[in-house]
């Protein structure tokens, strides 16, 4: 193999290996803020509980209120919806399927805390999702943090190949609290 050839096969993997990547994220911030401020000028928009994918939050406060009186798990999940691949395949083979919604109504509080490109959200939303982000120290997309009804840090996954079956069985091996 050619030397041109070994550097395009490093350039590429690179690329895939970071593709999703806070870096790439932070680089872009400023548009985003831009963006989004833009499209909140231009439509008023209501700080919402709930999000465009039925049975998630986007309130870190409700989610926490939910979440004691309920004895569950709080899943969430740091994505980049609307740009990053990896997220858009978890939310597609796992977070979609029956299963994993039967298995989340018994067991957890769903949240998302989203950093699109392209969707506006409400200054509420970003300034939350940001400070959650910092929290919780997020280095890329997916990252899904798992707590337990008092807050507490109980465990961290990404994405799991395999489909609901294998993303539950990591599940199950987060300690309850």
């Amino acid at each position: 193999m050619t030397h041109f050839g070994r550097l395009l096969i490093v350039v590429i993997a690179a690329v895939l290996v970071f593709s999703c990547s806070k870096k790439e994220e932070k680089a872009t911030a400023d548009v985003e803020k831009k963006t989004t401020a833009d499209a909140e000028k231009k439509t008023p928009t209501k700080v919402s509980s709930s999000s465009a994918k039925t049975g998630w939050l986007t309130s870190y406060e409700q989610a926490q209120q939910e979440a004691k009186a309920g004895r569950k798990l709080i899943l969430m999940d740091f994505t980049g919806s609307d740009w990053c691949g990896w997220c858009i395949l978890l939310d597609k083979e796992v977070f979609s399927k029956p299963e994993f919604q039967e298995y989340a109504r018994k067991n957890l509080v769903l949240l998302e805390l989203d950093f699109p490109r392209m969707k506006p959200m409400s200054a509420e939303n970003q300034e939350q999702n940001e400070r959650l982000a910092r929290q919780y120290q997020i280095q890329g997309f997916p990252t899904i943090v798992v707590l337990d009804s008092g807050g507490k840090q109980v465990g961290e996954l990404g994405y799991v190949p395999g489909g609901p079956a294998a993303f539950i069985a990591e599940l199950e091996k987060v300690p309850k609290g």
